[in-house]
């Protein structure tokens, strides 16, 4: 007779198994492999998307908001350059914590057939953005050379603000992704505050427009800090953020840890709820 074992869930709040996680990176990779595929099937340009997306919406703020409306852009850079680098990392970040947020409901039928560590799923879900981002940033970049605008040697800096902006989106999509199994609320939720997100957060405004008394109030936004230290590593007469990146460094640890936890506890009855 075939041995049965049984997996019982532990009690209480437990730490994530780190060892686990990195057991079934395979199943990660898979993972990643079949949202990128599917993301761009049967499209007539398939990743040139995430080039057009960011190009697209810098020039229709660049004709509204630069043009029309006169907004200045800052770091004495053309308006353009700095809507697009600006709109570049924006939805590197909202598009990774979208997909981490819909990732566990979205993946019910795998969660309800087999076991594996459902920290997978968000883990798995924030990679293919980072992917897109490249091409996105490398569009940016040369569109930045175009106008003449020479980046300055900390843009080889741009790696690790990524990485700290992938954390940030993570740790959000852990708590979003857990809660949404029970409270299918999260998802229109999450698309509502990205779009609050896009006009609360410096990306087509520099953030010195922004007056002295909110600064203090408006910077606990993480993206403050990290959209001003990229403007500082792509733009040669950006200053230096200074206290503005403590934020986003703390966030995505707060967040990271926070959302670790509760995601190891929720997933216990994710099987039952969704």
């Amino acid at each position: 007779m075939a041995e049965t074992r049984v997996i019982e869930a532990a009690k209480g709040w437990q730490a994530p198994n780190l060892r686990e996680l990195w057991d079934y990176r395979d199943l990660a990779f898979f993972l990643v492999k079949r949202d990128v595929s599917i993301r761009y099937r049967q499209t007539l340009i398939g990743t040139v998307w995430a080039i057009l997306q960011p190009l697209l919406l810098a020039v229709v703020f660049s004709v509204f908001l630069g043009h029309y409306a006169k907004v200045p852009s800052g770091a004495n850079v053309p308006y353009p350059v700095f809507a697009l680098t600006g709109m570049a990392m924006w939805l590197y970040f909202s598009q990774a914590m979208q997909f981490a947020s819909d990732s566990t409901v979205n993946s019910r039928e795998l969660i309800g057939k087999v076991w594996f560590p459902r920290m997978i799923i968000p883990l798995a879900a924030v990679l293919p953005p980072a992917i897109d981002f490249v091409p996105a940033f490398i569009v940016a970049l040369i569109v930045q050379l175009a106008y003449g605008v020479v980046p300055p040697i900390q843009i080889l800096l741009v790696p690790f603000l990524a990485v700290l902006t992938l954390v940030v989106a993570l740790g959000a999509g852990l708590w979003l992704s857990a809660l949404n199994v029970k409270y299918r609320d999260i998802r229109l939720v999450v698309p509502f505050l990205i779009m609050i997100g896009l006009f609360v957060t410096p990306i087509v405004y520099p953030f010195d427009t922004v007056p002295d008394s909110v600064q203090p109030i408006y910077a606990l936004n993480p993206l403050v800090g990290v959209l001003e230290a990229y403007r500082w590593m792509m733009f040669p007469d950006a200053v230096w953020p200074g206290w503005l990146l403590l934020i986003p460094m703390a966030t995505a640890v707060v967040l990271l840890i926070s959302g670790a936890f509760y995601f190891t506890r929720a997933e216990r009855s994710f099987a039952d709820v969704i």
